[in-house]
């Protein structure tokens, strides 16, 4: 059982898990649980903070170490007591008044109870122009919260901007906390978590907030592959800021309150003279629907980062296979299926919801669906077969009858490459009649987009179970992690058809000129429009029941576990991006 943080079980009843947006009073509802005014830690900072002024007033300067040493202790409260309380309690309000939480309530909610330690709380920046040389400007902490915690008892790594000073934008100090984060959780194998929130460089510093970016873009490509890098959009992302999160693994984002472009609205209609609202041009509706650049999307903060919390249970620590989480397998792996024979009608003409397929495999019906609102003709994510992650690609033929398009082939690939960075098992189900035509298909690259997913299966050396349901026709049979793919386990249903196309274009085709055309095709389903000839020419293992599958796939997991494949050595490939 996952561990909670005590004030989630308070917060449940404060924010509804389906609230559009928090209004103030539910954010201030909130900042009361997390932060009391009780807190003993607060308390301390303040009466040792207090002590400061009143020694001050009584004493002009310290003789003894004694004192020396009093009066350090006092200014270091009332530092830590300024970089707890961030921008003050005025832009707190502020924070909430927009349906955001802050920057600590995010990670005290992230976390398992008191389980974050913070790194460099005092380090302030240097910057002397414009006035920042001032102590009111020089606030311990620069606008971005740093460490590690537990997050379900494993350790993980966080930054967490604060909008409540200077709008959480970046300073070359802002910057190097990250890095230092993020050197360290590579250092010891850890995940990364950022919370966006942030209004873009410090105007102040100039070229070197733009510096602290780069060295930030740096730390990404290192980090990628070594450790998993999760974003959270919780506010603006804007022009260079966008490009650390794209770099991530995965993006989540905040409805109504978060935001992510290269160009905001105002130089659109100065460049374009198109009017677009922040929302429309980079909200999480565009991002999760249109653009694919998030991985999916929550009604509020609380919301997202529950989901978080649950994403880390299927995620490894790093690209160490050991790390790999596991539960214990309370969901036995011989259960039959039965409800599989009838999910997938015979005709194939009919569609059918794949994910009832998925969640009657996986332990206990649970798949964590990664782009679920994107490229809904294919599925992916995560799940758990015996208590340990598998990643789940599958064709689904309730959208565009499951073809494979441009946004598919993005998704799918982007999908099996982080399986395969972090030993990931791949189960593919299959149910695919080719890639999807058109014009507009092809002047967006279809070839090449598609490409992108047949790459990613190729280069994959995971284990590999793919199981046919239905159509396999054309290329995007070979894509869908075929035999010829080395793919380790292909089976199909009794239902499967594996061909080149279906039977009355393949017809059509090959008896163009002749008048019986209803019997060939009739001849032709016979001969093609099931798996018999794939299993004889080996390309299939087996032909198997649909009710036998998940036994047989957990089956073929224990015998993969200690699967070991490596790549022709080369410095890196050249998939076609």
């Amino acid at each position: 059982m996952m561990s909670v943080p005590i004030s989630y079980n308070i917060i449940r009843r404060v924010i509804p898990r389906r609230a559009a947006a928090c209004n103030i009073r539910t954010l201030q509802a909130v900042g009361s649980i997390l932060f009391p005014s009780s807190n003993p830690c607060l308390s301390s900072y303040r009466a040792q903070s207090s002590s400061t002024a009143t020694n001050a007033k009584n004493t002009t300067t310290a003789t003894t170490p004694s004192e020396v040493k009093a009066q350090f202790r006092s200014h270091l409260a009332a530092e830590r007591l300024r970089a707890y309380e961030s921008g003050g309690q005025k832009r707190i309000s502020k924070q909430h008044s927009r349906g955001k939480l802050t920057a600590r309530e995010r990670i005290t909610l992230l976390f398992d109870h008191e389980s974050f330690r913070e790194i460099d709380p005092l380090k302030s920046h240097r910057c002397t122009e414009f006035g920042m040389d001032s102590p009111r400007n020089k606030i311990p902490g620069d606008g971005v919260i740093v460490g590690h915690g537990r997050i379900n008892n494993r350790l993980v790594f966080c930054f967490s901007q604060d909008f409540t000073v200077f709008g959480g934008s970046l300073s070359e100090t802002h910057a190097q906390k990250i890095c230092k984060v993020m050197d360290m959780a590579m250092k010891v194998g850890a995940p990364v978590i950022g919370l966006n929130d942030s209004g873009g460089a410090r105007i102040q510093e100039g070229v070197d907030s733009l510096g602290g970016y780069a060295d930030v873009f740096q730390k990404n490509v290192d980090a990628s592959g070594v450790v998993p890098q999760i974003s959270v959009i919780m506010g603006p992302c804007a022009g260079g800021a966008v490009y650390s999160p794209a770099m991530t693994d995965l993006i989540f984002m905040v409805e109504s309150t978060s935001y992510m472009f290269v160009t905001g609205p105002e130089v659109v209609k100065t460049v374009t003279n198109e009017d677009v609202t922040k929302e429309d041009l980079g909200g999480a509706s565009t991002h999760t629907k249109t653009s694919g650049v998030a991985h999916a999307s929550y009604p509020n903060d609380v919301a997202a980062l529950r989901a978080m919390r649950r994403l880390m249970d299927f995620l490894p620590l790093s690209n160490d296979k050991s790390t790999l989480p596991t539960k214990d397998a309370t969901d036995c792996y011989k259960r039959k299926l039965p409800a599989l024979n009838l999910l997938v009608p015979d005709d194939p003409n009919i569609p059918y919801d794949m994910l009832d397929v998925i969640r009657q495999m996986v332990d206990h019906g649970d798949i964590f669906e990664i782009m679920p609102d994107f490229a809904k003709n294919i599925v992916t994510g995560f799940a758990r077969m015996e208590g340990e992650t598998v990643g789940i690609v599958a064709n689904n033929p309730l959208t565009l009858a499951g073809c494979l398009d441009i946004d598919a082939s993005t998704k799918g690939a982007r999908f099996v490459r982080f399986c395969d960075a972090f030993n990931i098992p791949i189960i593919t189900l299959v149910d695919v009649p080719g890639f999807l035509p058109g014009v507009d298909q092809e002047y967006g690259g279809i070839i090449r987009q598609g490409a992108k997913l047949l790459f990613a299966y190729a280069e994959c050396t995971v284990p590999k179970i793919t199981i046919i349901t239905r159509k396999a026709y054309g290329g995007a049979y070979d894509v869908m992690s075929s035999k010829h793919l080395r793919g380790d386990c292909n089976y199909a249903w009794p239902s499967a058809e594996v061909a080149v196309m279906g039977a009355k274009g393949a017809v059509e085709i090959i008896f163009r000129n002749d008048s019986d055309l209803e019997q060939k095709e009739a001849d032709y389903a016979n001969r093609f429009a099931n798996p018999m000839v794939a299993a004889q020419r080996g390309f299939v293992d087996d032909i198997v029941e649909p009710e036998d599958t998940r036994r047989i796939v957990c089956e073929d997991l224990r015998v993969l576990k200690t699967k070991h494949l490596e790549n022709v050595p080369r410095k890196h490939s050249n998939i076609p991006l």
